[in-house]
């Protein structure tokens, strides 16, 4: 079934494709087609919490003894991939309300989720117009904390998460430049990266919320083409907000009678990131921090707390997002032929605001992602081998976490136990 749906895809894609280009001549709009082609060859020391078969490596899997008190997890893996193959389309030429109108369309065969790994899977697809100074863009592009122009130029697809943010979501962005400088103003929602809860990972929380995720940026661009240099720098904020779910768990009362109560209650996040990127004609050097309160969504460590029971009867309670803190760097000499680089970062659980609450019958206390992790190292030193279209990567990625038995008061995980994985990855990629 799934290759009969792959097949079909493909031969949609190829009439798009060929109705675009007679378009292309009616219209004089112009198309770019692009891409790689990428082989992923990786081997890990142990167990991983990772997607799609292990390709987008997150953090060592926890320790996990056997009454012999041997590590279950302490068993090395590999495997041999071509799943980050991609291709993309930008399309020029067109202008409408006086301005320049342009889109993105970009495909790889990632897979939304686990179970359909190999099929063809949207990562990009907006629409952009440009009155100069002004833009206005609408569709699925990069998450607001993943800056592009200052991101890690690591080998391996996870590009830095857990401690750098990763995704692509549906949004509108609004774009104002004064002169060297850009503000940055951006509604968007979730879809593939989405928050997660009682009923795992959905957009359904956000959607239910009422309101779209709101950020708002400032960047500072300075370029000497004569030295070969250049200065990127910026700042930026995010609000959220999510409901968990819309009606309480059913309680029992001696009767046994089960009721069921509707609930308004709300998690809202905070998230901020400060950037620099210092661009020299032999050496490029990269920086960012991050402070996120609730943010799986960006593929971080963290989430959101039971910190209040306000109706014990009808199981209404309160919530406190999970504070998350990180930071990272990227260094890379900028060799045509040969590059060398390496990335390191940190990221650490810093607790919810308020106190975790007593448990209550039926009710979890933490939901999130690797909210039982205190804290995350990651070095990953690389090597890259570029010749013509064909380019050879070679990097070693070390990674550690430190995972928690127990909790504190704040929902942080104590007790630790360190997990470690070291994964050699081999890439091979043909450009287009």
């Amino acid at each position: 079934m799934k290759r009969n749906l792959l097949v079909v895809t493909c031969l949609l894609f190829a009439f798009v494709i060929q109705a675009q280009t007679i378009e292309v001549k009616k219209n004089d709009i112009r198309l770019n087609f692009s891409g790689y082609l990428k082989n992923d060859y990786f081997w890990d020391t142990r167990q991983t919490v990772s997607a799609r078969e292990g390709h987008f490596l997150l953090f060592p899997a926890p320790v996990d003894n056997d009454p012999d008190g041997k590590d279950i997890n302490a068993t090395p893996n590999f495997n041999f991939l071509s799943i980050q193959s991609r291709v993309r389309v930008d399309i020029t030429g067109a202008r409408a309300l006086n301005a320049d109108i342009s889109g993105k369309l970009e495909a790889d065969f990632f897979g939304q989720l686990n179970p359909n790994i190999n099929l063809l899977r949207l990562r990009l697809a907006y629409i952009n117009m440009n009155w100069g100074k002004t833009e206005l863009r609408f569709g699925q592009d990069w998450i607001p904390m993943f800056i592009t122009d200052c991101f890690p130029g690591t080998v391996s697809f996870n590009t830095g998460a857990p401690i750098q943010p990763f995704g692509r979501n549906p949004q509108i962005k609004l774009t104002q430049k004064f002169g060297k400088f850009k503000l940055i103003g951006i509604l968007s929602s979730q879809r593939d990266y989405a928050s997660r809860g009682a009923d795992g990972a959905t957009g359904t929380y956000m959607r239910n919320s009422g309101a779209p995720e709101f950020s708002v940026q400032l960047h500072y661009k300075s370029v000497n083409k004569e030295a070969g240099t250049a200065f990127v720098t910026g700042i930026g904020a995010s609000y959220k907000t999510i409901k968990p779910t819309l009606e309480t768990q059913s309680i029992t009362y001696p009767d046994s009678t089960k009721y069921r109560y509707k609930t308004d209650e709300l998690v809202g996040g905070m998230n901020g990131i400060v950037f620099l990127k210092y661009q020299a004609k032999k050496f490029t050097i990269k920086l960012e921090g991050i402070y996120g309160e609730n943010i799986p969504d960006v593929l971080s460590i963290g989430g959101f707390v039971v910190s209040d029971i306000v109706d014990s009867l009808r199981g209404t309670v309160k919530y406190s997002p999970i504070s998350t803190m990180s930071f990272w760097t990227d260094i890379h000499t900028n060799g045509k032929k040969w590059q060398f680089g390496v990335f390191a970062g940190y990221t650490q659980n810093l607790g919810a605001k308020e106190n975790v609450s007593a448990p209550i019958a039926g009710q979890d206390l933490i939901y999130g992602f690797g909210t039982n992790i205190a804290d995350l190292y990651r070095v990953s030193p690389r090597v890259i081998y570029n010749i013509d279209k064909l380019r050879f990567a070679l990097e070693l990625e070390y990674t550690v976490a430190n995972y928690g038995s127990t909790y504190d008061a704040k929902g942080k995980p104590i007790t630790l136990t360190e997990a470690n994985n070291f994964r050699t990855l081999f890439a091979v990629y043909y450009f287009f």
